[in-house]
């Protein structure tokens, strides 16, 4: 440590160690090497340790320099400047974040458990009493308290909550990491944190490969601001991810389901009708699925909706401002829907900001066994049976198999071979069930 005026200088060492562990806990987790963190720690500290969870390898040192800083006095960030204040921050939300995990992971539980108001956050005193001891400013502290929440239910939603370890399912859990945050975790939290909305997601794939779920993962890992006065989130993350199906709408209710209507509007009308994207949460996202199905009409609506956060009810003449961040899936190709005039090219710009593709069940066949286990101990559960095993003659020949209707066609293949199938599913019994005989 060096004194330069009134401002303190890290020495060296800490400099190089602050400065790498920095970019490593900023970086997307999904696209961080073991490598990467054996540069900066003992190779032995990773051995038990999984991929995208090694950069909590780096804590056990860092803690050891922020708590060697502080015996010198020299741990607070209103020492220093610059980068040197940077590092050190990033170094002491890292540890914070870390320290509190045990507490989010069980307000995250909490609000799954028990829908209605947001939970008490019991323990957000003690959070930013201790990042303002670090030399957080009031309103820093209780952003990141926000961006604790957030980060951990973005690992929860899209590190856990989507099954396979398959290379495209890395790659779409980058993808979906950096749909939320962005690939610096720093930019995000100077400059995007509270307009995420702004940008539209398009997931691309095919029917049952698990857009839905992909889109849900975003949407339940949204930054949600903290209010201290009534130590609650100013919304549960359950109620930031409204779904709409556009399938499952004849083309004349489309609009109303989108942008609601007036008493009146239309024959049916028999009350006035509150549309998703007025319900939908100040930060919240609205997946509009199979906007492929959509009228040229209501795209049209759509991309104003986008362009100038307005709509209006069907027979309605006020506007009504929305603030909203769209997310879209279709299997269809909307280049060749564009070409035909079934689709508006200045619409498929909008939603396009970020591209996803989801990959389809026989890209990633390799996850199958995952896939089976989860949906088996998830039916079981439901269904109040005795949870079965699958052998490994089993998994081959599901394996094998042409899954067309993807993850939804393994999750039914699997619930009929645990009604069908003998004690242990065998791969006799994947033979004479898992592809439905018609006559």
């Amino acid at each position: 440590m060096m004194v330069a005026g009134d401002r303190l200088h890290l020495d060296s060492d800490d400099q190089r160690f602050l400065a790498g562990a920095s970019a490593l806990i900023m970086a997307n987790p999904f696209e961080i090497t073991r490598q990467q963190v054996a540069a900066l720690v003992p190779t032995s500290a990773l051995i038990s340790i999984g991929d995208h969870h090694a950069i909590t390898a780096l804590l056990p040192e860092l803690t050891t320099r922020l708590d060697r800083l502080n015996q010198r006095n020299a741990g607070s960030l209103a020492q220093y400047v610059g980068e040197e204040r940077q590092w050190l921050a990033d170094a002491w939300l890292f540890r914070g974040y870390h320290r509190f995990l045990p507490e989010l992971d069980r307000l995250i539980e909490r609000e799954l458990a028990h829908p209605g108001q947001p939970a008490t956050v019991s323990f957000a005193g003690e959070v930013l009493s201790l990042l303002r001891e670090q030399g957080f400013d009031e309103a820093e502290a209780t952003r990141y308290l926000g961006l604790f929440y957030q980060l951990r239910r973005a690992y929860h939603f899209i590190g856990g909550d989507l099954i396979g370890s398959s290379p495209c399912m890395k790659e779409l859990r980058r993808a979906l990491w950096n749909n939320v945050f962005g690939r610096d975790i720093r930019v995000y939290d100077r400059y995007l944190w509270n307009r995420m909305e702004d940008f539209s997601t398009l997931l691309l794939g095919e029917t049952g490969s698990g857009k839905g779920s992909a889109a849900a993962a975003i949407g339940r890992s949204v930054y949600i601001p903290f209010d201290p006065a009534s130590k609650r989130f100013q919304h549960r993350f359950t109620d930031t991810f409204i779904a709409v199906n556009l399938a499952e709408f004849p083309e004349s209710l489309i609009e109303s389901e989108l942008f609601g209507h007036r008493k009146g509007a239309f024959t049916g009308a028999v009350e006035d009708h509150q549309g998703v994207f007025a319900r939908c949460s100040p930060c919240g996202s609205l997946f509009l699925d199979e906007i492929g199905d959509m009228s040229l009409s209501a795209q049209a609506k759509v991309l104003r909706a986008l362009q100038e956060n307005r709509i209006t009810r069907v027979g309605g003449e006020k506007d009504i401002k929305v603030n909203v961040r769209i997310l879209a899936a279709t299997n269809k190709d909307l280049r060749k829907e564009i070409e035909n005039n079934n689709f508006r090219e200045d619409l498929y710009h909008r939603l396009s900001v970020i591209l996803i593709h989801v990959p389809a069940l026989n890209d990633r066949k390799d996850d199958i066994p995952l896939l089976v286990e989860h949906f088996s101990k998830l039916i079981c559960e439901e269904q109040g049976m005795p949870v079965r095993s699958f052998d490994k003659g089993a998994l081959k020949a599901l394996q094998e198999l042409n899954w067309t209707g993807n993850i939804r066609e393994l999750r039914n293949v699997v619930e009929r071979l645990l009604i069908l199938g003998g004690k242990s599913i065998s791969e006799a019994d994947v033979k004479a069930y898992a592809v439905p005989r018609h006559g």
